[in-house]
This record gives C-alpha cells, sequence and structure tokens, in this order.
C-alpha cells in the first residue's frame, strides 16, 4: 500500500480483549460489503458495533489495496469538521481553496479503499452527506459505518448487530460453553478472579445474570469486574434490586436502553464518591486523555485561567512570566524559544460539592476506574491514555448535569488546561521535542477541537478561542492541519473582532494558513491587517510574525525581487523581542530560497549555514529541515550532485520524523532530480512513483507550481530515455507501491546497495538469511503494516505467538524495528 502512512490512531483500533464469536454478523458484514458500497451497523449503545466493525474490516482488509482508514467520530461534535477527520484518517493533505468535502472525493476519485466511520448518530446529516458525496464521486470507495440509526441514504444497506444470544437459565445448560454471552462473562471474570470458569455449578446463576442484562456486551462486562468483591449470586440479587429501583415495582421487562442503563447505573453506585466526581468531570473531556489533562480537569481548588486575555490594559509583554529555558532573544519578552509567555488572570470556577478532591485523589480515582472498566487504558504518545466509552460518558454528563452550573466550569477547566498545553508546545516548539509534541497534540485534537469550540459557542469566551486558536499556529502549519487551522481561525477572528494582541495574531496566522491553500489575496489581506494591528498595538513580535506571512505570500506569489528585498531586511534586523525562533529561522529560509531562484548560490549557502548553526543551538528539527532542502538546492544550482544528494537525505529523515508529509514530497521530487543527474536512472524512477503517490495526498497537480512540475517532467523525460519507457514505468509503480516509511528508506539508500542503516544490513542476502515459511508470512503481514494482534487473526495464531515470531525475524535480520522489516520484505521483492 503506498502513499502517506496513516497515523496509527486511524488505523483499525488494537484489540485489548478477546473478541466474543460473533460468526455470523461477521459473515453478513463481508458479503454486503462485498455487494454494497455502503454498510451500516445499527444498534443500540453497548451492543458492540465498533468492535464487530473492526473485525470486519480487518477481515476484508486484503481486498482494499489502497487501504482500510478508522475514522472516530465519538469525540467530535461540529459537524463542519465531518470532512477535515475524514481527510485526516486518510493521511490526505488537502491545501486547496475549494470545499474540504469536495477536495477529498477528487483526492480519493481513483482509489479503492474502506472507510469506516465510527460513531455517526450525532453527526448524522453530516455522515449521510460524507457517504453521499464518496458514493457518487468515485467508483471503487466503500463505507462501513457504525450508528444508532440508519444514515438514510438509498444506497445503504443495514446490517441490526443484536445483543449476544443466551440460554434459558431454566433450560439444559449443558452447552452452555457454546453461548458467546456467557464467553464473554467468563473471560472478563477470569480476568480479575484467575482461574474462574463456567462449571455446572455456576452455568445457571451465570445464564440468568447474562438474560438480565439482555445480553448487553458492555453490561457483561461492567458487570463481571464485580467479581472480584462478589460471587456470581450475589451480582444478581445487588442487579435485581437495582431493576427493581428502575421498574418502580413494575412486572414488565424493561427495554435494551433501560437494560444498559441499569447496568451503567449500578456500576456508578458501586464507585466511590471521588470516583463518582471524577467519572462526572471526565465525562465533560472528548476523545482520549492523559493522566495530567484528567488532574486539570477534575482537581479541586480555584484554578488560574490562562485562556483569558488581560484585563489591567497593561502590554502583555509588561507581565510576561518567567520561565527557564535557552535564551536567544532578551528577557523578559521571551521565554527562550522566542515564543512570547502572556500574561495570567485568575478566575474563580464553580466546583461540584464535596467530597473535595486533590491532585492525588484524582490519579487514585482514575486507577479505581480502570478497574472498573468504566476507563479503557490505551497507550499513547508520552505513556497511557484513557477514553470513556461513549455511553458511560453520556451517563457521566447527566450526573454532570445535576448541579447548576458544573458542566460549564468543567468544560472552562479543560479549555483553560488545553491553552496552557498549547502554550507549553509552542515555548517548547523549537527545540528537540518536536516529534513528541506533535503527536502528543495529534492526540488531544479532539480535546483541542471540544476547547475551541466551548470558547466560540459561550458568551463571553471568544477571546479564549482566539488565543487558542492562534497559539496552535505551528501545528496548524507544520503537522498538515493547515485547513482545519484556518476554520477555527474564521471563526475565531469573527467572534473577536477588539483590537487585541490575539487578534493581530490570529490575522497573521489565518494569512500564513491561506497562503498554504494558494489562496494569496485572502493571505496577503489578513497579513495587512495584522501588521497594521500589531504596529497600532506596539506589539513588535507580532508585526515580525505578519512580515514574515507578507514576504513567504511575495515569494510564491511570483515577485522574487520583492521578497528578495523584504527578506533581506527582516534577516539583517535580526529577531526582535518576543519573535519565535522558529520565524526567525523561516525568515533565513525564505531568503536562502529567493536566492536560489535567482541563481545567487553561494550567497544561498550563506544564510542555509547561518540558519544551521541557530537550529543546531536548540537541537530543532523542522526549521532544520527546510534550511537542509534549501542548502541541497543551492548545492543542485552549483553542480555539486554529492553533496546536493546528502543535504536532502538528511531533510528527509527529519521530515519524517515530524511527519511532515508535504516536506516529504517535495523533497523526494528533489531526490529524484538529483539521482536523474547522477544517472542513478532505475533508483530515480522508484523515486517519481513514490513522490507521486505522496503529492496524491497533497494535490496530484503540485499546486500548478511550474517550478515544481518542469522540474518532474524533466526527471522522467531523462530517466525514461535511459531505460526505456516500459523500464521506467516498472520501476515507477514499484515506487508508488511502497508506504510512507518503506518509501523514505529506499530514498535514503545509495542507488546499488541493499540499504543503510534504516533497512537491511550488507549480509542480508538470500544465501545468508533465511525465514522459515511461517515467519516470512508473518513479515510479510509486518509490510503490510498490520499490528501483532492483527497479524495473529489473520493467521488465526495467538498475539503471543506472532510477537515471538516477530522478535524471531528481528533477531534473524538483526533489526531493531519492524520498519526495517517492512523495507527489507520490498527489497526481496
Amino acid at each position: 500500500m503506498g502513499g502517506s502512512a496513516p497515523r496509527r490512531d486511524h488505523q483499525l483500533p488494537a484489540e485489548t480483549t478477546s473478541f466474543v464469536d460473533r460468526r455470523g454478523e461477521l459473515t453478513q458484514g463481508r458479503e454486503l460489503l462485498a455487494r454494497a458500497r455502503l454498510v451500516t451497523l445499527t444498534g443500540p449503545g453497548g451492543v458492540g458495533k465498533t468492535r464487530l466493525a473492526a473485525r470486519i474490516a480487518a477481515r476484508v482488509q486484503r481486498a482494499f489495496p489502497d487501504g482500510v482508514r478508522f475514522v472516530h467520530l465519538s469525540g467530535l461534535h461540529d459537524p463542519a469538521l465531518v470532512p477535515l477527520a475524514a481527510a485526516d484518517a486518510l493521511g490526505l493533505h488537502d491545501r486547496s481553496a475549494q470545499p474540504p468535502l469536495n477536495s477529498l472525493v477528487e483526492q480519493v476519485r481513483g482509489r479503492r479503499l474502506l472507510l469506516v466511520v465510527d460513531n455517526c448518530e450525532h453527526l448524522a446529516d453530516a455522515c449521510a452527506q460524507l457517504a453521499a458525496c464518496l458514493l457518487r464521486g468515485t467508483e471503487s470507495v466503500r463505507i462501513l459505518a457504525t450508528s444508532r440509526h440508519r444514515l438514510g441514504l438509498t444506497e445503504e444497506h443495514l446490517l441490526e448487530v443484536r445483543p449476544l444470544p443466551v440460554p434459558d437459565p431454566d433450560g439444559d445448560l449443558s452447552t452452555a460453553e457454546g453461548y458467546p454471552a456467557l464467553t464473554l462473562f467468563a473471560d472478563r471474570a477470569a480476568a480479575v478472579v484467575p482461574g474462574f470458569r463456567l462449571t455446572p455449578a455456576n452455568r445457571a446463576s451465570v445464564a440468568r445474570l447474562c438474560h438480565r442484562l439482555d445480553g448487553l456486551p458492555l453490561a457483561i462486562e461492567l458487570a463481571a469486574v464485580r467479581m472480584r468483591v462478589l460471587d456470581v449470586d450475589q451480582l444478581l440479587d445487588r442487579l435485581d434490586d437495582r431493576y427493581r429501583f428502575l421498574t418502580t415495582g413494575s412486572p414488565a421487562a424493561l427495554p435494551r436502553h433501560q437494560t444498559l442503563r441499569a447496568a451503567v447505573a449500578w456500576s456508578h453506585d458501586l464507585c466511590t464518591a471521588p470516583e463518582q466526581t471524577v467519572w462526572a468531570r471526565l465525562s465533560a473531556l472528548a476523545g482520549s486523555f492523559d493522566l495530567e489533562t484528567a488532574e486539570a480537569v477534575c482537581a479541586d481548588g480555584t484554578q488560574r485561567s490562562d485562556a483569558h486575555p488581560p484585563v489591567d490594559g497593561k502590554h502583555p509583554a509588561d507581565r510576561a512570566l518567567p520561565h527557564a529555558a535557552l535564551t536567544e532573544v532578551p528577557p523578559p519578552l521571551t521565554d527562550g524559544s522566542g515564543a512570547r509567555t502572556r500574561p495570567a488572570a485568575t478566575g474563580s470556577v464553580t466546583l461540584l460539592p464535596p467530597p473535595g478532591l486533590r491532585t492525588e485523589d484524582v490519579l487514585e480515582a482514575v486507577a479505581g476506574l480502570v478497574d472498573k472498566s468504566v476507563l479503557c487504558r490505551e497507550p499513547g504518545p508520552g505513556g497511557v491514555r484513557y477514553r470513556l466509552l461513549d455511553t458511560l460518558r453520556q451517563y457521566g454528563l447527566e450526573q454532570l448535569r445535576r448541579h447548576a452550573g458544573e458542566e460549564e466550569a468543567a468544560r472552562r477547566r479543560q479549555r483553560d488546561w488545553m491553552v496552557l498545553r498549547a502554550e507549553e508546545c509552542e515555548r517548547g516548539w523549537f527545540g528537540p521535542g518536536q516529534p513528541e509534541t506533535a503527536a502528543r497534540l495529534r492526540a488531544d485534537r479532539d480535546n483541542l477541537r471540544a476547547a475551541l469550540d466551548f470558547s466560540l459557542s459561550t458568551p463571553g469566551e471568544a477571546h479564549a478561542g482566539l488565543r487558542l486558536a492562534g497559539t496552535l499556529w505551528f501545528y496548524w502549519h507544520a503537522c498538515g492541519a493547515s485547513r482545519e487551522g484556518l476554520y477555527w481561525l474564521d471563526r475565531a477572528l469573527t467572534a473577536a473582532p477588539d483590537p487585541t494582541w490575539e487578534r493581530a495574531r490570529g490575522l497573521w496566522v489565518a494569512g500564513l494558513l491561506a497562503a498554504a491553500t494558494r489562496d494569496f489575496p485572502r493571505g496577503r489581506r489578513h497579513a495587512t491587517d495584522a501588521l497594521a494591528l500589531a504596529r497600532a498595538l506596539g506589539d513588535a513580535a507580532e508585526a515580525a510574525h505578519a512580515e514574515y506571512v507578507i514576504g513567504v505570500i511575495r515569494l510564491f506569489g511570483d515577485d522574487l525581487p520583492g521578497a528578495l528585498r523584504h527578506f533581506e531586511t527582516t534577516v539583517a534586523r535580526g529577531p526582535v523581542p518576543g519573535q519565535h525562533l522558529s520565524l526567525v529561522g523561516l525568515d533565513q529560509v525564505e531568503l536562502a530560497c529567493a536566492l536560489g531562484f535567482l541563481g545567487e548560490a553561494e550567497r544561498a549557502v550563506e544564510v542555509c549555514e547561518q540558519a544551521l548553526r541557530l537550529c543546531e543551538r536548540h537541537g530543532e528539527q523542522w526549521v532544520r529541515s527546510y534550511v537542509l532542502r534549501m542548502l541541497a538546492l543551492a548545492h543542485t544550482v552549483r553542480g555539486d550532485w554529492h553533496r546536493a544528494e546528502r543535504h536532502a537525505r538528511d531533510a528527509l529523515r527529519l521530515k519524517l520524523a515530524v511527519h511532515d508529509v508535504i516536506g516529504i514530497a517535495l523533497t523526494l521530487d528533489l531526490l529524484a532530480s538529483i539521482a536523474a543527474e547522477r544517472a542513478a536512472h532505475e533508483h530515480a524512477a522508484v523515486l517519481l512513483g513514490g513522490a507521486d503517490r505522496v503529492w496524491a495526498d497533497i494535490d496530484t497537480g503540485r499546486w500548478g507550481a511550474h517550478i515544481l512540475n518542469s522540474a518532474r517532467r524533466a526527471s522522467e523525460d531523462r530517466v525514461a530515455r535511459a531505460l526505456g519507457r516500459e523500464a521506467f514505468e516498472r520501476a515507477h509503480r514499484r515506487g508508488g507501491a511502497l508506504g510512507l516509511a518503506e518509501l523514505v528508506a529506499h530514498a535514503l539508500q545509495e542507488p546499488g546497495r541493499p540499504a543503510e542503516p534504516t533497512a537491511a544490513p550488507a549480509r542480508h542476502d538470500d544465501t545468508t538469511v533465511r525465514l522459515t515459511r511461517r515467519e516470512s508470512e508473518v513479515a510479510q503481514l509486518v509490510a503490510e503494516g498490520l499490528a501483532n494482534q492483527q497479524i495473529a487473526d489473520r493467521l488465526v495464531i495467538a498475539r503471543r505467538t506472532a510477537e515471538g515470531h516477530v522478535e524471531r525475524i528481528l533477531g534473524k535480520l538483526g533489526f531493531s524495528n519492524r520498519s526495517q522489516i517492512a523495507a527489507w520484505v520490498t527489497a526481496q521483492r
């Protein structure tokens, strides 16, 4: 599978617990997807739609050469973001000015892929529109949706996901182990009571319990966790008490939604008071979260709110907060990264009733909620993250709303924490932790969206939303989120028209992102307004940032002489107090770019070396990758192909580290051109194929840029003449079939040699390495991007067995990671 590899959170969810047999639904789902392009799994909350969809998708993966992608919608509440979430899941990096849904359809028109859209019910209209446009605008895209209700399209085929079958508790239970509901209970109970299993003595009680729970998987799992302190008969007695309370003595059977509610309410009743409070407050969060976020949102006490603008009329720089960091421009206007620290205005927060929660109490409550299966624990960047299932979040919100003002207070605390986190990330962005920072913000994107939405839909909070949207400029720009950033900034600038520093920043960031979509008039208008406002406010840093955007628009809007004069002036001036060092470095990058375009290679090299020294002092990678690419371009102008290739490869390594897909595409084009000049024709053809595939996730026309397209055509013409058209096409297809990591690994190889350290050592030839048949199968699946659990499912082996195979393959080949296995498999092909 080629193109931009999706991030792990958009691949099929890893299964952390065993999957109980749903053989009939699995078969039905596969058959429906074989003949229909839209299949919706419907059913009540807690019935297992998400798990079933993931399992069906895993079974049909091989039928979709362009991949299977998973769109999580449970943490999304704005219908306008649905197409952007789908594009993100597909690894697309659209920077066009057309509507997001139109761009999405255009980019996947020729692909054969499966899009799994999970939790559609609260965004049904937007999901229906997404599905309709994909079905009518493409030929080979299929959609597997999960929803409590149908989407209502004529093309839709429904698969009702029913509760698990349960035997008659008073009937013949000799074959009870064959019932999935009982198997599920026994499996989850054994996780908390080692050795627990179904026996003739407990079968009837377990069957009665599962019957009482209507066979709903989530209800059964919540009940099984209580086996740590109760036996099955005690569980049944307590559950009956809860049911009698709900039905107020009515003998009528409970409907399924009431059955699940009874199980959830019962779990809630069995939580400690701190656990109940934490459950309620965590329900204000969207998506997954880490422990720090849980503590910030749930701990009691008056909190500082850094999300509000200055209230005393002072210039922000006069009230800057101290920060221990490297220093590049004079304090107190900078914290070392060049990012301004902004003032904090204290504000009171309404608290839930007792018990008061300390930070350490939150940790204990989170641990208790994980033990009770209320919180799901999952791996994430920087450590463990947690997630509330949607059914449990909705219940928690009900509890939170019982206390006037508590939901708004929790959401405000969450927003304030997101502002603090964003500002911390901005301060550290010009430093060695960029890959980790980018991954952390990607993991937090549902909570960032929730914080922005709260700010822009709650009276009196718009400035906080504008502040947050502007602070995230580096994330929007560097991490492929330009379209979404522009969406939030448009809303925030409309909602907060006052002449503040937040508005000055929001304007230049909007200008930068508009320019990234090639909307230069809009970008110029925003940046010019930002410059005027910043100067009126006496804010030199935001003025310098706005000037950078104006210069970029000149550079890429075909005013090379004007861009050269502009960046010569800003670079000669040097950094101003409070200017972010990333933008100081980018000033130098753009100057070198203008010099290179105008043929002044020697001066371009000098400027790049100056910028490299700045980046190296701080261990910075993102700006440095652009400096290295500009150095490579400058050396191509000089005809020094060896140095050009070395710098371009160094740039490519860094761009992969920060997942800068657009930078990867540009650098692959450059490396292909260099390879063609060095007569490494087959290598160049593979790189062109890979570059074209990556560009397909951005813009197949390379933004219509003459310089990019003419260079690409020149490379193809030269290589095709040397190889012959048929051989060129074969190599080009080979490059187009590589995933992003494998493509970069190939690009980092010396032509004619097996690999550099990221791929296979020289000893890995067919005479020295022998994998068993099973190891070869596992290696192939690793190369397809499957995780260990998915490999185990595909080969019908235990996960531990799959892990053992992977470890043996790594040992035999002398590798340290799975990407190296994938590159080796590709080389063997």
